[in-house]
């Protein structure tokens, strides 16, 4: 929190310590109906079994007074960044001051079950009492207790999230979720979209469907690869979590394995006693009684795919007054989350807007798919918003409708598209509200150093199709 107010925020050039306010803040919140009654106790805070609101979402708000004060009929919506798996709200410790120059409001929460936030026991109804949320007719193919299934872990987030916002009486967020948070942000938007303004996935996990080929892929690994694979999804499968895996060694060995983490994970961070307080960050959130961190082989396969992928559920985004939803993915360049699942959630949802449009000349007054936009963050891992804060702030600041930064700054990110959205060879985008410059699968094939499918089995580039290759090997 002192790096946030201090060494992230002295050095920007609009700071200014009166215009500026940091909070560290907790909020009640309602209990969420999907937790069994004998596990609602919070394994940290105390609880009053009396009080509707007892547990509590912690978090850290930064106000921008100078822009709050502004008399704007565009303001956006307040910013709203839920972190990934096992993480933390302070993980945008780098992000806050620089994202608060163009939103007055920024939240950085910590998830129901995870940092500071109450802790109850990840025991969830199984019976069919809880809706199943989950849109389209796309993963039909999965099984009404695997939805169900899902549906009841995404409710223990989704419905948290909701009661902090009525609590804040929010009509509208900018919601942007990383990794674990960016795939539980659709599941909030796809129950609740008429509160999504926009909606920005960072590096979002359960993207993409898990194809034979994954499986193939593994086989052809090294013995001692393949094996310690194999030992990871069986682990998982078992329900041992990272966490509960660190909290089962002794202190000095867990402690080295998050040091040992942190430094080679993010090499970024040069400044060592930096890395010390990231690493007891991390080591302390991991210590506490597993809650959240639970959700993992209740939404995930082995291997990282989503039982009900967001491919498919994303293309059925709609807000509820008839307008697009906007749906940014944003994503590192040495990412281990394959940036194709952005660009194939663009182009399905393309094809599905040229349905549309055919359904709009026949009288039909549906709501239209939402449009996907991709970019990427160069010198970026999946940690992008530590690895390269400057970029991808400005790549979520342009997701968010914020002025669009000069192509020769050195912090602006790269915009991509499938090669259908592209026009006559111009590089843009083909929607009036876009002047940036965007860039072909081509490109982005060589821009990224990840990813390996795209929903269309056609292979009509040949320097795309050259470089996964590559990169394969």
């Amino acid at each position: 929190m002192q790096y946030a107010k201090t060494r992230f925020a002295n050095s920007h050039p609009n700071y200014d310590e009166k215009n500026h306010h940091f909070t560290l803040f907790d909020t009640p919140i309602n209990v969420p109906q999907v937790i069994k009654d004998d596990a609602i106790n919070c394994q940290v805070h105390d609880t009053d079994k009396d009080e509707c609101s007892k547990y509590s979402l912690h978090g850290v708000k930064v106000i921008n007074k100078q822009l709050e004060s502004a008399v704007s009929t565009d303001k956006p919506a307040p910013l709203v960044l839920l972190h990934g798996y096992a993480n933390g709200s302070l993980y945008f410790y780098r992000n806050l001051m620089g994202l608060s120059s163009h939103f007055s409001s920024v939240y950085a929460l910590d998830m129901l079950g995870w940092g500071r936030s109450s802790r109850p026991k990840f025991e969830l109804l199984t019976d069919s009492t809880v809706e199943d949320e989950s849109s389209g007719d796309d993963s039909s193919n999965t099984d009404s207790i695997t939805k169900q299934q899902v549906t009841t872990a995404e409710s223990f987030f989704v419905e948290s999230l909701e009661s902090w916002r009525k609590h804040h009486n929010l009509p509208k967020l900018t919601l942007a979720g990383h990794s674990m948070g960016g795939y539980l942000s659709v599941a909030y938007a796809e129950k609740y979209p008429h509160h999504v303004e926009k909606l920005i996935l960072l590096s979002p996990v359960g993207v993409p469907e898990k194809q034979p080929e994954d499986m193939n892929r593994i086989n052809t690994l090294p013995f001692y690869v393949r094996y310690m694979i194999k030992t990871a999804r069986y682990l998982f499968d078992k329900g041992i979590t990272p966490g509960a895996f660190l909290r089962s060694l002794p202190s000095s060995r867990s402690k080295a394995l998050v040091d040992g983490y942190v430094l080679n994970r993010l090499p970024a961070i040069t400044c060592e006693e930096e890395r010390k307080h990231l690493s007891e960050y991390l080591y302390q959130n991991s210590m506490l009684p597993g809650s959240g961190e639970c959700c993992l082989n209740e939404i995930l396969t082995s291997g990282a795919f989503a039982k009900i992928p967001l491919l498919y559920r994303i293309p059925h985004l709609k807000q509820a007054d008839g307008k697009e939803m906007e749906v940014h993915m944003i994503y590192g360049q040495n990412d281990w989350m394959s940036y194709r699942g952005g660009l194939d959630t663009q182009l399905l949802c393309h094809k599905k807007r040229m349905e549309w449009e055919e359904e709009q000349r026949n009288g039909n007054s549906s709501s239209p798919p939402p449009r996907v936009s991709v970019y990427g963050v160069k010198n970026a891992s999946h940690l992008l918003m530590l690895d390269n804060y400057e970029e991808f702030n400005a790549a979520l600041i342009i997701a968010a409708g914020g002025e669009k930064t000069d192509n020769q700054s050195p912090h602006v990110p790269v915009e991509f598209a499938c090669d259908e959205l592209l026009t006559d060879g111009s590089g843009r985008l083909n929607r009036s509200s876009s002047e940036r410059k965007v860039a072909g699968e081509s490109t982005a094939a060589a821009f990224f150093r990840g990813g390996f499918r795209r929903f269309r089995k056609d292979e009509d580039d040949n320097a795309a199709t050259a470089e996964e290759k590559k990169m394969e090997e």
